[in-house]
């Protein structure tokens, strides 16, 4: 996806933008956040396990989206990630 259209359709839905970046082959253990979440892949890779789910890879261009409470696990790429991200 187009990072500008993005950032238009996160805006008209009310979502709240920052980017994010992560170190390289980090990782974070099953947890949930007190939002949603909408992300927007810019560089490197993430992968995503909800529970009862397989695990997604997501890569440049390609869009992830976590309900407000959905547990889940993250590991970033050999260069990490950024993402830019729409909270709400």
């Amino acid at each position: 996806m187009d990072r500008a259209r993005f950032e238009q359709e996160l805006q008209s839905q009310g979502y709240e933008m920052s980017t994010v970046t992560r170190t390289a082959d980090g990782r974070l253990d099953v947890h949930t956040h007190p939002f949603e979440a909408r992300a927007l892949i810019l560089a490197g890779e993430i992968r995503i396990r909800c529970e009862g789910e397989e695990e997604k890879l997501y890569r440049p261009g390609e869009v992830f989206h976590l309900a407000h409470g959905q547990p889940h696990s993250e590991s970033y790429g050999p260069e990490g990630v950024s993402y830019l991200v729409g909270r709400r």
